[in-house]
């Protein structure tokens, strides 16, 4: 920390913090016009000017690029510095003597119009002043560089590369959201919004948010979800070998520095390319070592998370390499990932564990690691030929047809088969987080993480520690997110960005500034109010009529919402000892069990049953908040009050009431 001056005001800031912000932390105002928060400042308006003394000497510096790095004495109000202000807004106002912001400058400082005429006058109150915020913004926001400077001196002003017969505008409206005189302006009429303002004011909000916040927090923008591969390895969440662990020595193969370094940014994959989170990834000219098109070059989409999770980690991979070649002919096959990835590596668990060998797989060598044998399962799925048939039907029948003809144990073919309502379980690991267990079984559709992702929430920052938290969580979760599906919106906007300003997490499972974002959305394109309740009452019809149509499917009762017992805790001795101080710790102090004496199997036993009525009483929560019986039936009352009375549907849950 460094002691300062300014104005006589003495203030502590870090070293290299530029002067204006830190004048502006200590509340004493600096003009400027060409300075923007969310972008790099160059200095070229010179209307922060600031005079300071340092060393003995004194002298004019911008402020908002000057970094602080010894002490020093600034003054921003000398005669000299208004004197200066005074004189460069005559100037401007030569040029521009009605655009607003100067006029408003002008008269804090005394400047008035001069008596000459500018050559290039221009008295439009929107006219352009050259701050060259929008350039920035295009180069530094939207990583685009589609508008830039053109010509020199009086002659210079912002065009697109080669005029006008060269546009490939992505339609972000950074440069729009941040000119400080109008100059730029979007047209987004021809989607007949009724109040495009209201929409421009939200994603201008979204666009500085994720500027500003996201290479601290997610790094969406650098490198997409897979920033989170050493972020659940650190707290000991990456899936490695079937679930079994948290983590591994190895994870750092996979993480993000080395996704960093093989992925292209911007790369459109049919998603709105203006969108300022700018999730498109890529590793192009990717050589594939097998498969029909090996010894091609070719573009990889990705990977994500899920995909260096699933494929890479949970299946004992640590090549990126191998990775993105799963990646690609998943994507090539139309075969889902994170699917693969959890079936491989119940597969591999087998393998190790002699419920299959050699003679079952074909030939192949499936112990954890195997990524040349992985992907030869993989193209096997897609030819519809050998073991590949097996894995390519899933979890859930694999388990069936390795008891029925392989005489597995099916009670621990249960335990390990991650799988619940026949799909497969994303990748985490969540031994730890009973709201997270609950958020993947109790999904409608199975355990995806898009419908409720409260690992965090819950194992972490401890934020919803009750049944009834994590019930409401386990509520209001689902419904949100059903209702981005039912809007067409993209969630990432609310969950992977967050205000810096903790204030708004007084209710944790929500995000306050960013739910009003998207109220104030939904309002500015259809013209209808929208709150928290609308929004949920929306969203609860049609997951309510998804549970009943699940009854219809044979599979929306309570037994149905319980996943396999890893998903709870530790099933085999080598999980348990991998863990041993954490799990003895809960048994004593938790469990209120001394663990001194017992045996693994023993200790195994006295968690579970513990952890299973943990879990019994998060569904009975869960179930009392959404208004369903206590074996997961929506009441007839609760259809009543959702106006979904139809006779068909109120037949449905008839039949399944208590």
């Amino acid at each position: 920390m460094i002691s300062i001056s300014i104005d006589g005001k003495t203030i502590e800031v870090e070293e290299g913090t530029f002067l204006l912000d830190a004048a502006r932390g200590a509340e004493i105002p600096i003009p400027t016009l060409c300075h923007h928060k969310a972008l790099t400042s160059d200095g070229n308006c010179r209307l922060c000017l600031t005079e300071i003394k340092v060393g003995g000497k004194t002298k004019m510096v911008t402020a908002c690029n000057y970094p602080i790095r010894e002490k020093i004495e600034a003054s921003t109000t000398s005669d000299k510095v208004m004197e200066f202000r005074k004189d460069l807004l005559t100037m401007m106002l030569a040029r521009w003597p009605n655009v607003s912001i100067l006029k408003t400058y002008a008269k804090q400082y005394g400047a008035t119009e001069p008596s000459y005429k500018h050559p290039d006058r221009n008295e439009a109150e929107d006219a352009c002043i050259l701050c060259s915020r929008c350039t920035r913004a295009c180069s530094e926001v939207a990583w685009e560089n589609i508008i830039g400077f053109e010509g020199r001196g009086s002659d210079r002003h912002v065009t697109m590369p080669f005029g006008e017969q060269y546009n490939r505008c992505i339609g972000c409206a950074m440069c729009s959201n941040v000119c400080p005189t109008g100059a730029l302006k979007v047209y987004d009429e021809a989607n007949n919004p009724v109040d495009s303002a209201q929409v421009k004011k939200y994603g201008a909000k979204l666009g500085e948010e994720m500027t500003l916040l996201d290479d601290d927090q997610c790094k969406m923008r650098r490198v997409g979800t897979a920033h989170l591969v050493e972020i659940m390895d650190t707290y000991d969440l990456l899936p490695t070998h079937n679930y079994k662990f948290g983590s591994h020595e190895e994870s750092h193969k996979i993480a993000s520095p080395i996704w960093l370094k093989m992925l292209t940014q911007n790369t459109p994959d049919g998603c709105w390319a203006g969108c300022m989170m700018s999730c498109a990834k890529c590793i192009e000219g990717f050589e594939l070592k097998t498969g029909p098109y090996k010894g091609e070059k070719v573009l990889v989409d990705g990977p994500e998370y899920e995909t260096a999770a699933g494929c890479g980690s949970n299946m004992g991979i640590f090549d990126p390499f191998a990775v993105a070649e799963i990646n690609f002919y998943c994507d090539t096959y139309g075969i889902d990932t994170i699917s693969f990835g959890t079936c491989m590596a119940f597969v591999m668990e087998c393998y190790e564990n002699g419920v299959i060998d050699k003679d079952k797989t074909g030939g192949l060598e499936l112990s954890f690691g195997a990524a040349d044998n992985s992907l030869e399962i993989l193209h096997q799925m897609a030819r519809g030929e050998g073991f590949g048939v097996t894995v390519g039907q899933g979890v859930r029948k694999m388990k069936k047809k390795f008891v029925e003809e392989f005489f597995a144990d099916a009670e621990f073919l249960q335990d390990i088969g991650m799988e619940c309502k026949g799909l497969e379980y994303s990748e985490y690991v969540t031994k730890e987080s009973l709201a997270q267990q609950g958020g993947f079984a109790l999904a409608s559709k199975g355990p995806q993480h898009d419908e409720a992702w409260l690992i965090f929430m819950d194992m972490v920052n401890k934020q919803i520690p009750t049944f009834e938290d994590k019930a409401e969580a386990l509520h209001f979760f689902p419904n949100f997110r059903t209702w981005f599906g039912l809007m067409g919106l993209c969630k990432l906007p609310w969950n992977d960005v967050e205000p810096t300003n903790n204030a708004e997490y007084d209710e944790p499972h929500k995000v306050p500034g960013h739910l009003e974002g998207y109220y104030n959305f939904y309002e500015g394109v259809t013209g209808k109010k929208l709150d928290e309740g609308k929004m949920i009452t929306m969203s609860e019809r049609v997951y309510n009529f998804q549970r009943v149509f699940n009854l219809r499917m044979g599979f929306g009762t309570r037994e149905h919402d319980y996943g396999p017992y890893r998903a709870m805790g530790p099933v085999t001795d080598e999980e348990y000892e991998s863990r041993a101080e954490r799990y003895d710790e809960q048994l004593k102090n938790v469990v209120g069990q001394d663990p001194a004496g017992m045996s693994t199997s023993d200790k195994k036993a006295a968690l579970r049953k513990f952890r299973e009525e943990q879990y019994d009483s998060l569904v009975n929560a869960v179930y009392k908040r959404r208004g369903w019986t206590n074996n997961g039936v929506p009441t007839v009352e609760k259809l009543k009050s959702l106006g979904m009375d139809m006779p068909w549907l109120l037949d449905v849950v008839a039949k399944h009431q208590e």
